[in-house]
């Protein structure tokens, strides 16, 4: 017993390093541009994203952040992006759930990075999903020009935004725009194809071209302000619907505004009176090994997230390496796949590895899967996967066949689902557990989490082997001390890519968070998902 104390006291002690890192990163992002470029802002008047958005939102519900570390490590040349230069997430006007997009003027002023376009469509694609108003403050000069070909004309760049403008209207989605600044271009479509657009005066300003465009253009000298004001757009144009004084009284009337909306048909997800976890949520630093090669009991976590730590396993005798069955989670019925890492026992007493997924394991999550479905339950994936069973046994007993089938189950499921990333999230595992390709209503990571093709381990002796082998085939010989510096270089490469903060960064994942807010983060989830029909589930063909 006093071992085991002595390994949870290091996990944990591990852990917090973790969350005190998090921490760290998340208050140093939150900055954006710094205290310069937010001081800069307070001196024109204006408030910064942030502080817009803890203005307009309810001062006593919480806000879900996402894309919080989107732009981490990149753009170095350019000074960085923090956050892509947008600040999104879901909350609350009025005590009606919405999502919020504000650009971040202290980042460049606001500028479009590709991670930019990439955030602001991760945003509209949730509204879109959860039929959930948005609200658009504007304040950005536009297209960040050094990289414009690769935000402008692919599909999924910039102006996609202005088609999903048109696709939410079409949906009866409400989108409500403050132009709280500067909006230039193709991105003065996006808040006046919105369903009601408002300005602030002397700050706010929309034109397809500045004054020194126009100028170059057609000669015409004219000041930004009577080109595209509040004064010219309210008064002259008729594009704007209404003009205040400053930031605030702007925010106050789209508060305004959500108190006399009209309410939604719910999807019919049950929920009972929440409850909090009977097991301490925080032994989830304990529990978790530092060494992620040991093995744990995924079912001690899934007894700290679920309402009252009750679970009702479904097969628990059957595909012992994927767990499955039903909880609650803040008061939300949920169906739960999650990966088993302790190794365990067949019928048959086999031993099978902890983290890989087997044929009847795969069998028993496509079942449970269709389950879920049948009876509008949502799912949430609690990833710690290390792929699917290899070898002649497992190619011999149908991998390929069971695994197709729960990817199936996955990809056709229309229940929300909802996907964490506790520790590994290799190769088809993450497609199978449901990874971002898999439309995952929301994805976060723990800081715990890593996602790749492989380990670190495996890629880099598979990538070192490589490497030896051109080396060879041109006639180089290396020696050991060589091919150990060499080794040493494409592990640090390959486990840099492994990071939360790497997936984060370029949203493979919507943020990486704390275990202990990850019951919060489902539970507005389902609460989103709620405003959405559900359509009739499809499996589609399925071998047997």
């Amino acid at each position: 017993m006093a071992a085991k104390d002595l390994e949870f006291n290091r996990n944990e002690d591990h852990y917090k390093q973790l969350i005190h890192r998090l921490q760290v990163k998340a208050k140093q992002v939150k900055q954006g541009g710094g205290e310069k470029k937010i001081e800069e802002q307070h001196q024109k008047g204006k408030l910064t994203a942030r502080e817009r958005i803890a203005y307009l939102l309810d001062k006593d519900r919480p806000f879900l952040e996402i894309g919080l570390f989107a732009g981490e490590g990149m753009y170095k040349e350019y000074g960085g992006c923090p956050s892509g230069g947008v600040v999104t997430g879901i909350g609350y006007i009025k005590n009606r759930m919405c999502v919020v997009v504000a650009n971040d003027a202290t980042v460049k002023a606001g500028a479009w990075f590709p991670i930019t376009a990439k955030k602001n469509l991760r945003a509209q694609e949730i509204a879109m999903e959860n039929r959930l108003p948005i609200v658009y403050l504007v304040d950005s000069a536009g297209v960040f020009l050094p990289l414009q070909d690769e935000i402008f004309p692919d599909k999924e760049h910039f102006g996609r935004q202005f088609r999903n403008n048109a696709r939410m209207s079409a949906m009866g989605i409400v989108q409500i725009a403050a132009i709280m600044g500067s909006c230039v271009a193709g991105g003065a479509y996006l808040p006046i194809m919105s369903d009601e657009a408002v300005i602030v005066d002397k700050t706010g300003s929309i034109f397809l071209a500045g004054s020194y465009l126009v100028k170059a253009a057609i000669g015409e000298e004219v000041d930004n302000e009577t080109l595209g004001g509040a004064t010219t757009h309210c008064e002259i144009s008729g594009v704007t619907d209404n003009k205040f004084p400053d930031d605030k009284s702007c925010l106050d009337y789209i508060r305004s505004l959500f108190d006399k909306l009209g309410h939604h048909p719910s999807a019919g997800f049950d929920r009972a009176t929440p409850a909090l976890p009977k097991a301490e949520p925080r032994e989830i630093y304990g529990l978790i090994p530092a060494d992620r090669v040991k093995p744990y009991d995924m079912r001690e976590i899934i007894y700290r997230l679920v309402d009252n730590s009750e679970f009702d396993e479904y097969k628990a005798l059957y595909g012992k390496t994927l767990i499955c069955g039903y909880a609650r989670i803040d008061g939300w019925a949920v169906g739960i796949v999650a990966n088993q890492r302790s190794m365990v026992k067949t019928k048959k007493g086999e031993m099978q590895m902890g983290g890989v997924i087997y044929s009847d394991s795969a069998d028993k999550a496509a079942r449970f899967i269709m389950n879920c479905n049948q009876r509008k339950i949502p799912l949430v994936f609690l990833q710690d996967v290390s792929g699917f069973m290899v070898g002649s046994k497992a190619e011999h007993g149908g991998i390929i066949k069971d695994g197709a089938k729960m990817v199936n189950a996955v990809a056709n499921s229309t229940v929300p689902k909802f996907t964490i990333i506790v520790g590994n999230s290799y190769g088809a595992g993450n497609y199978a557990m449901c990874g971002k390709a898999y439309d995952p209503r929301l994805i976060f990571a723990w800081p715990t989490a890593q996602i790749a093709v492989m380990s670190g381990a495996s890629a880099a002796k598979t990538l070192l082997q490589i490497r030896m082998a051109t080396l060879k085939a041109q006639g180089k010989e290396i020696t050991k001390e060589e091919e150990g510096a060499l080794l040493k270089e494409i592990t640090n490469r390959y486990n840099e890519q492994l990071s939360p903060y790497y997936a984060a960064a370029r949203l493979w994942v919507d943020g990486v968070i704390d275990p202990l807010e990850t019951r919060q983060a489902i539970s507005m989830g389902i609460e989103a998902a709620s405003h959405a029909p559900v359509e009739k589930f499809n499996v589609g063909v399925i071998q047997t």
